[in-house]
């Protein structure tokens, strides 16, 4: 076992586990932040993403020792009231369907957005690529992204 001081949605927060936890488990069994959910554990479908330094990652696969001082923001720490404009897009287009998903979808469309104001259909196709959703909310997925990024 090892002492962590993460710094997760703008605050310190110690954990007290074995260095190659999945940042996933220390998030969802340590810290009780949910909202990334467990999907694949193999970095496949997109349903642990998180924000580390601003960059959409898979957090079932990543080490907690790997992680340092960085910045991690989950979907708790994307708006205080769900107010993103991703995530108001999502409720305007009613994107869910199962819901399961959603979390990594979103977390993903509000990193491409931040890098990326204004994408094309190409670039939302790359970068939301590997984000499974079995539902098959794809189609309202791109427009709420098209919406989110004309907000």
């Amino acid at each position: 076992m090892a002492n962590f001081k993460l710094n997760i949605n703008g605050k310190i927060q110690e954990v007290d586990v074995d260095p190659n936890t999945p940042l996933l488990w220390v998030l969802r069994e340590h810290l009780n932040l949910v909202g990334a959910k467990y999907g694949c554990g193999i970095a496949q479908c997109g349903s642990c993403t998180v924000h580390v330094q601003g960059v959409a990652v898979r957090s079932c696969m990543l080490a907690v020792s790997t992680v340092g001082n960085q910045e991690i923001t989950t979907i708790e720490g994307l708006s205080e009231n769900g107010e993103h404009p991703v995530q108001e897009a999502w409720l305007e287009l009613d994107v869910p369907q199962c819901g399961y998903c959603q979390t990594g979808q979103i977390m993903t469309a509000a990193a491409l957005l931040e890098n990326n104001p204004n994408p094309s259909d190409e670039e939302i196709d790359m970068a939301m690529n590997g984000n499974i959703c079995r539902c098959g909310t794809y189609v309202r997925i791109k427009k709420a992204i098209k919406l989110a990024a004309n907000s």
